[in-house]
């Protein structure tokens, strides 16, 4: 599996760099870090996972602002890069992804249609990038999709700091 691959140079990455990862989740439901804790040895790269379904959830763990929300909703490029901040600021992690989308069957609209994927990735460096996905496919496999999006950007990231 794609994903598992991912994780596991992702971990390398991290541990090259002395770096440990978070995540912020919400139409993955925690599918990253899911990706992530299969891999042995994680404990030493990765620090924890906000699963933050709900809007109340991203304000609460996250500290994403009610009126980001209410501006942009919660897939938006503005609500995932204060995710990815939110999950910097409440772990101890020094890099972060966070992910927010439209994975179906329901919930889409002509802007944001099914398959619409938010994603943001921050590091302590003061760095971020946000960027925005449609992917195809039902439910799980936006899902799939997403999550190894998700580890890619992670790994670029970090090999471009090399």
């Amino acid at each position: 599996m794609a994903e598992t691959l991912l994780a596991a140079q992702l971990g390398k990455a991290l541990v090259a760099r002395q770096w440990l990862g978070t995540t912020a989740e919400s139409c993955t439901g925690g599918g990253v870090s899911a990706a992530i804790t299969d891999i042995a040895g994680s404990s030493a790269w990765f620090d924890r996972a906000f699963v933050t379904y709900s809007n109340e959830a991203k304000q609460e763990m996250l500290a994403v602002q009610a009126a980001t929300l209410a501006q942009y909703g919660a897939v938006s490029e503005p609500v995932v890069l204060e995710m990815a901040a939110g999950a910097l600021a409440h772990s101890r992690a020094q890099m972060s992804v966070a992910i927010s989308g439209i994975a179906g069957p329901d919930g889409g609209t002509p802007q944001k249609p099914v398959g619409t994927v938010c994603f943001a990735w921050a590091d302590t460096t003061g760095w971020q990038h946000a960027t925005t996905c449609l992917f195809d496919g039902d439910r799980q496999a936006v899902r799939e999709q997403a999550v190894a999006y998700a580890l890619q950007g992670f790994l670029d990231r970090l090999q471009a700091m090399q």
